[in-house]
């Protein structure tokens, strides 16, 4: 008898014991996403995802964005300028830090600031960074490069290659990282993608490559798949180049690995190239491309990771406008919501009564918009889900996205 209350006594004792390390852990023990997965999309704001959801169903269907269930308007004014560049506005999102336009990753001084990926590495995880753009295009490059001129694209090439401690990096622009006779641009006529063989890393090159590095093997893999960008989504790729999304899988599947644990950095870039173009439809096409990577991320990276969505600037660089009159469907009500100019925008361009201006959709309209609408500030949105996603409610300036992941790493 004695013995059996010995045994229910000392196992009352250590059902008490777990419940209080329950108890403490969930209380008082500081929990970290496994992975964290940071998404961006140029110019990404309201106005665009309802176009989105319109081009892709209904105004009524959800897109996956729409399933994080946190989210905040983020400010983005630069240092000296109401409408930062795409290199200040991306070393915003990098740094926490708001520079002069032109330069990446640099203060006001010259000196180099940290980024996310720098420090995800000190705190012993692993780091990936992604686009569908060119890898030395300014918002990819402001989470590995430190440079006053951010514009010089062999600098950077040779920076991400010589410099940069990164574990996978997958995109475009392999003229970038070539000399002239291997159908490159490099003045200097090195081969940077030889370098990168040599330092250990495995080079893939089409997609068949990418699928086939085994996913349990702790990779430093570099990708690149085209000369320049990759095919953007209402053209006919090459049959063995990736998409976004498929970059995206591989990505976190390699990443993974890794016990203690990853920061994963994906630029929508393709989504700004089409702003840039003046395609309002194609940047919709982009924006649900964006929003195809989001819901892969979702699958793959579990309920113990982070994922952030978030725009970086809208300027008159890029694809000014707001909804029209009535909602149709399709692409052409799509592009109306992106392209239709605002009646200060067409009083500003032409001061005749409203009456007289056009209220048709030049097919040029975003180059229009670019060349002659001055700078005008605009708010992005933010949405995320995860550990530290709580922080995004009402309106953050645009660092804010780095203090959130900062802390959680």
């Amino acid at each position: 008898m004695m013995k059996w209350r010995n045994q229910l006594l000392a196992l009352s004792c250590l059902l008490v014991f777990f419940a209080f390390g329950v108890l403490y852990f969930r209380h008082w023990v500081v929990q970290k996403p496994f992975g964290i997965i940071l998404f961006i999309g140029a110019g990404l704001d309201p106005a665009r995802l309802a176009a989105a959801r319109v081009q892709a169903a209904a105004p009524d269907a959800p897109l996956a964005i729409d399933s994080l269930p946190y989210s905040a308007l983020l400010s983005t004014y630069g240092r000296g300028s109401t409408t930062p560049d795409q290199a200040a506005a991306a070393s915003a999102l990098a740094t926490g830090v708001r520079i002069r336009s032109g330069a990446i990753g640099v203060n006001a001084n010259g000196k180099k600031v940290v980024n996310l990926l720098e420090l995800a590495r000190k705190n012993g995880r692993m780091t990936g960074l992604v686009t569908n753009a060119l890898l030395t295009d300014p918002t990819p490059a402001s989470f590995y490069a430190h440079t006053s001129t951010g514009d010089d694209r062999h600098e950077l090439a040779r920076e991400l290659v010589e410099d940069v401690d990164l574990d996978v990096v997958l995109g475009g622009g392999a003229a970038d990282f070539l000399p002239s006779k291997k159908e490159g641009r490099r003045s200097d006529e090195k081969n940077l993608l030889l370098h990168l063989r040599s330092s250990g890393f495995e080079l893939v090159q089409n997609l068949d490559e990418l699928e086939a590095v085994p996913r349990w093997r702790a990779a430093k893999l570099f990708g690149i798949f085209a000369p320049a960008e990759l095919a953007f989504a209402d053209e006919e790729p090459p049959t063995d180049q990736p998409r976004l999304s498929d970059l995206v899988r591989r990505s976190i599947e390699l990443l993974q690995f890794n016990s203690g644990g990853y920061v994963l950095v994906v630029d929508a870039g393709l989504m700004r190239k089409a702003a840039q173009d003046g395609n309002s439809e194609r940047v919709l096409l982009e924006t649900i491309e964006l929003d195809r990577a989001v819901s892969v991320a979702l699958e793959y990276a579990g309920a113990k990771s982070t994922i952030l969505v978030c725009g970086d600037v809208v300027g008159a660089q890029q694809d000014r406008g707001s909804a029209g009159p009535a909602l149709e469907s399709g692409a052409a009500a799509a592009a109306r919501v992106l392209s239709t100019p605002s009646l200060n925008d067409v009083q500003e361009q032409n001061p005749s009564p409203p009456a007289q201006a056009s209220p048709s959709l030049p097919a040029d309209s975003g180059s229009r918009f670019e060349e002659n609408a001055p700078d005008v500030p605009s708010d992005v949105i933010a949405f995320g889900t995860g550990l530290g996603a709580d922080a995004l409610h009402g309106t953050l300036a645009s660092t804010a996205i780095f203090e959130i992941i900062r802390d959680n790493l």
